[in-house]
């Protein structure tokens, strides 16, 4: 008797002891918790539930299935891709698309994947884009071509509550000829900028000369004292005396020159 009592109790113990296992673990799996930057589409019986969290959510382990989805900025790497612009240029153009997810439910609903289902559509959508542009305007006016993508890709995800936040050509890969092409137009853009720049001092020496030659022709005096000027920079120069008519016009130009002398010594 006392060994069928104890054969009882062994039994016992162990099938509370399942019970309890099983009741933890049901319990484990029935407990989520959802983090701030997150939200879980829940699933019951194949009926939608709606999204929770953040936080504790309590879900029926077996009846209810769930989807975690990420609502903070995911980035998407456009793989480098060959595009023929407008004007018959091939180029290689790479980009990144930032987008996040504003609805967790109709990013669940709508799309089986909207991670790679955003991925092509950027693809398509860079090639399309990029195709109706000439190659100047790709490598002028990126942060424009940048915002209107981004406009585009916001428009076309919407319906899958996705919000594209941004979007970023990296770069722009043009072959050896075009590159070459390009260098001498740069070239050739600096001289006709330095040979404006050159005419531009030209035009305004040959106006301040037109302006000192009429100012001469009208002053007599004014003629005769930069001719003696010129004579005493040259005598200066060459270590000279120069001997010129002793008129009373150059006597008061010459006592002109020699006050103009002794106050340069002092």
């Amino acid at each position: 008797m006392k060994k069928q009592v104890l054969q009882i109790d062994e039994v016992t113990l162990i099938a509370f002891f399942f019970i309890a296992l099983l009741i933890i673990i049901i319990l484990a799996s029935s407990l989520k918790v959802v983090r701030e930057y997150e939200r879980i589409v829940v699933f019951r019986l194949g009926r939608l539930l709606g999204a929770k969290g953040p936080g504790l959510v309590i879900v029926l382990p077996f009846v209810d299935r769930v989807r975690t989805i990420d609502l903070r900025v995911l980035t998407l790497d456009v793989a480098k891709q060959s595009i023929i612009t407008r004007d018959n240029v091939t180029v290689d153009v790479d980009a990144a698309v930032y987008f996040r997810v504003a609805d967790p439910i109709e990013a669940t609903m709508k799309v089986q994947d909207y991670i790679l289902s955003s991925t092509l559509l950027s693809q398509t959508t860079l090639r399309d884009v990029l195709g109706q542009v000439e190659f100047d305007d790709l490598l002028t006016k990126r942060d424009e071509l940048n915002k209107r993508l981004q406009t585009i890709l916001d428009e076309l995800t919407n319906p899958w509550g996705i919000k594209v936040t941004a979007v970023a050509i990296k770069d722009v890969v043009i072959p050896e000829s075009m590159q070459r092409a390009i260098a001498k137009q740069a070239e050739a853009e600096r001289e006709r900028r330095g040979r404006i720049i050159m005419a531009d001092g030209e035009l305004q020496a040959a106006r301040k000369m037109a302006e000192a030659a009429d100012y001469y022709m009208k002053s007599t005096a004014a003629m005769r004292l930069r001719e003696l000027q010129t004579w005493t920079e040259i005598a200066r120069e060459k270590n000279l005396i120069v001997v010129t008519g002793s008129t009373s016009q150059d006597l008061g130009v010459m006592l002109g020159l020699m006050k103009e002398k002794k106050t340069e010594s002092q």
